[in-house]
């Protein structure tokens, strides 16, 4: 007997915590794509005005949705995240919407200058491709500068929808928090130093870190474009996040070098690793002061406590500080000023820049970096007090400051690389470690207006490394803050990554819908 139809009503109801697998659901019981789109715009025009999490609606969100329907009564085969809506970071290139960088000044609504590109981002290409439907843009900090909130956008600061009170995580800020708030199914980030392991972690979902130069970002306001930056998915279960790495992984000529994955992805797609025993015989190493000598608060280490007894109880051999005496806390250079934050690699910032611009289009307002910059000298990042002053601490930088065209001199980025690998690898095989396991973040997540900043464990050790980690729901702290695990591996290993992942948020499902107020 076929199941009964969805009205409205019931429909709305559904939006809450709704996976892929059941948008899938929803349309085989005759929800047509347009309806299942008006619901979800009809939920963000309830919270996102508190929540501040999309920027940008997506004008054709509806045209996307009616091509889906028209595709499905045809009769066309079509691909698990058909239909599907998600959200877009801000720095991702969305034809015909701008892209602001959190900052005024690119943004006429604010009294500035809209930058509109006139192609997509290849990434946004590929979830058009896959058939997912966008909804809009997300609130992002000024250029991405922060890994803990959004409060200097000219949007305005977005809440954390898991707890308000606290930092959002950043810079994906608005992108977890739609998620989180299930104002979309999907969402894409991007991090140059924690932007997609912090906010995943902040408001309890699931993050992919992916390995560099796996998914292109290219079309991506860049930090460190050449370097350290990746695109990766944030989504509310381990599946849904496999499915949409799925559609964004893999070679572009649009950006040379994802050259480096090619043959790298897993055969049947990055969820064919997921199982119930992934856990099973695995050796995963744990955090200590051989990885970074920052110690866990009191709660952490007793919520990690119970966190590493559900782990062995899946099959799972954990070692203690497989990192002790290698000498890999020691490689790591932070800035004066933020909390242990490696800032090489962001070198390239200037140039990558440039050509970031050059890409938008001939109709686009700055198309230079002498044209951008002329634009934005009355708050120069790069000035003391300034969102990106902590580059000036760098000593490759200054010859990029000088002459921000020329290709930038990488080579100690490059060493301090070449270093974390050959120390993490030679741990990893002398202790024959599959993977590693840490809580993301060394204590609770902060107020939302106050001096401190998300305390993380693994940023800038696998961003300058370039190693993929795969964040999970893994209980709340008493102050209401989620407490997540990351799960981190050797390069090109996030399918292995997620089946843990998948394992660990099967038995103990910590992910929790948000109590959210309009």
């Amino acid at each position: 007997m076929d199941a009964a139809p969805i009205d409205a009503p019931d429909l709305a109801g559904m939006l809450t915590e709704m996976t892929v697998a059941d948008v899938q659901a929803a349309y085989a019981r005759g929800v047509t794509a347009v309806a299942l789109i008006e619901a979800f715009l009809a939920r963000i025009e309830t919270y996102n005005p508190r929540y501040n999490a999309i920027i940008f609606l997506n004008p054709h969100a509806l045209d996307e949705a009616r091509a889906i329907d028209r595709r499905r009564a045809a009769g066309e085969a079509l691909g698990p995240l058909a239909g599907v809506p998600v959200v877009i970071k801000d720095t991702m290139d969305v034809a015909g919407l701008p892209t602001t960088a959190g900052w005024h000044f690119l943004c006429a609504e604010a009294g500035g200058v809209d930058l509109v590109p006139a192609t997509d981002a290849p990434v946004v290409e590929r979830m058009r491709a896959a058939g997912c439907v966008v909804l809009g843009k997300t609130n992002v900090p000024v250029l991405s500068a922060t890994g803990s909130h959004a409060n200097d956008s000219w949007a305005g600061p977005t809440l954390n929808a898991a707890a308000p009170d606290l930092l959002p995580g950043g810079s994906s800020a608005g992108t977890a928090t739609a998620v989180a708030a299930s104002l979309a199914v999907l969402g894409l980030a991007e991090e140059t130093g924690g932007s997609i392991q912090n906010p995943a972690s902040a408001q309890g979902l699931v993050g992919i870190k992916p390995t560099f130069a796996l998914v292109p970002n290219t079309g991506v306001v860049p930090l460190a474009g050449s370097t350290r930056d990746v695109v990766g998915p944030i989504a509310r279960c381990v599946r849904d996040a496999a499915l949409t790495l799925d559609a964004l992984a893999g070679y572009t000529a649009a950006d040379p070098k994802t050259v480096a994955g090619i043959g790298r992805r897993p055969k049947g797609g990055y969820a064919a690793k997921l199982s119930d025993t992934a856990l099973r015989g695995r050796r995963l190493g744990l955090y200590g002061p051989g990885w970074r000598d920052r110690a866990l608060s009191a709660e952490t280490i007793q919520l990690y406590a119970r966190a590493q007894a559900e782990i062995a109880e899946r099959g799972a051999a954990l070692v203690a500080d497989p990192f002790a005496g290698s000498g890999f806390a020691d490689l790591g250079q932070p800035v004066a000023g933020l909390d242990h934050y490696d800032a090489r690699g962001i070198e390239s910032v200037l140039y990558d820049l440039h050509h970031y611009l050059q890409r938008l289009g001939p109709q686009a307002a700055y198309r230079t970096l002498a044209e951008f910059d002329a634009a934005t000298k009355a708050e120069d990042p790069l000035a003391p007090g300034g969102v990106l002053d902590w580059m000036n601490q760098v000593p490759a930088f200054a010859a990029c400051r000088a002459d921000p065209l020329a290709p930038p001199d990488l080579s100690d980025f490059l060493a301090a690389r070449e270093r974390y690998l050959d120390v993490f690898t030679t741990v990893m095989a002398e202790h024959g470690l599959d993977a590693l396991v840490f809580p993301q973040t060394r204590d609770a997540v902060p107020a939302l207006h106050g001096s401190e900043t998300i305390h993380e464990t693994t940023v800038c050790e696998i961003n300058i490394a370039g190693l993929p980690g795969v964040v999970v729901p893994a209980g709340r702290y008493a102050s209401g803050s989620p407490f997540c695990l990351i799960f981190v591996g050797p390069l090109w290993s996030e399918a292995d990554l997620l089946g843990l992942a998948h394992d660990y948020e099967q038995a103990t499902r910590y992910r929790q819908a948000p109590d959210l107020r309009a």
